[in-house]
C-alpha cells in the first residue's frame, strides 16, 4: 500500500490522537517494508515476523514521540533493528527480566481496538468456512484468533495466556484479522 506524504502526516496526526483505523493505515503501509527487512537480517521467517510484530507494538506505544521531522520508515526500522539486536544480546545473556513497570506502561498506552471493517466480514462468514480460511493461516495468527473469537478471552487474558506483552497481542490480532480478511476477500472476488 502506497501512501502520500500528506496522508502520512494526518495518519499520523490521526494516530497519536487514538484513532485506531490511523494504526490500521500504518500497520499495512510498511509491514512489508519492515518484515523484509527483518528477513534479509535474520534469515527466518518465523523469527523475522516475530521481530515486526515487536516493532509496531512498540511504535504503536511510543507514537506520541515521533518526531515527524524525521523519516516515519526510518524510525521504525531503527526501532526493528534495536528489537533485533536486543533478542540476540538476551539470547547470549540468558535470561533478562522485562520490568514490570514497562508491562504496565504499554497495556496502558496503546488504545483498544474498535470493530473494523475487518471485524465485520470475518464476523460475517458461515463458521465452516471461516475455520477453513484459518486453516491458511500461520499457527500463530489462528491461535490469536481462536483465543479472541472463539473463546471470547480479554486481549489482557490472551497476553497471559500466550506469555506475551499486550502491545504484541493487539498488533499480532491486527495482523491475523488484516490477513484472514484478504483470504476471504479473494475467495469472493474469484
Amino acid at each position: 500500500m502506497e501512501i502520500t506524504e500528506s496522508e502520512l502526516k494526518s495518519t499520523i496526526t490521526a494516530a497519536k490522537a487514538g484513532k485506531q483505523s490511523a494504526f490500521n493505515v500504518l500497520l499495512d503501509a510498511y509491514w512489508n517494508f519492515v518484515y523484509g527487512y527483518q528477513l534479509k537480517r535474520v534469515q527466518n521467517e518465523h523469527e523475522a515476523e516475530d521481530i515486526t510484530i515487536e516493532a509496531f507494538a512498540k511504535a504503536f506505544d511510543k507514537i506520541q514521540g515521533f518526531d515527524e521531522s524525521y523519516v516515519f520508515s526510518t524510525w521504525l526500522i531503527t526501532i526493528s533493528k534495536n528489537i533485533q539486536i536486543d533478542k540476540y544480546r538476551k539470547q547470549k545473556q540468558s535470561v533478562v527480566l522485562e520490568s514490570e513497570q514497562d508491562k504496565q506502561h504499554q497495556m496502558q498506552n496503546v488504545p483498544d481496538q474498535t470493530p473494523t471493517q475487518e471485524d465485520a466480514l470475518i464476523t460475517e462468514q458461515n463458521l465452516l468456512e471461516l475455520l477453513g480460511f484459518m486453516k491458511r493461516l500461520k499457527p500463530i495468527y489462528r491461535e490469536v484468533l481462536n483465543l479472541r473469537y472463539f473463546q471470547e478471552m480479554s486481549y489482557q487474558d490472551i497476553a497471559e495466556q500466550l506469555d506475551e506483552p499486550l502491545t504484541n497481542v493487539k498488533v499480532r490480532l491486527l495482523r491475523a484479522k488484516k490477513l484472514l480478511a484478504e483470504l476471504i476477500n479473494q475467495h469472493h472476488n474469484r
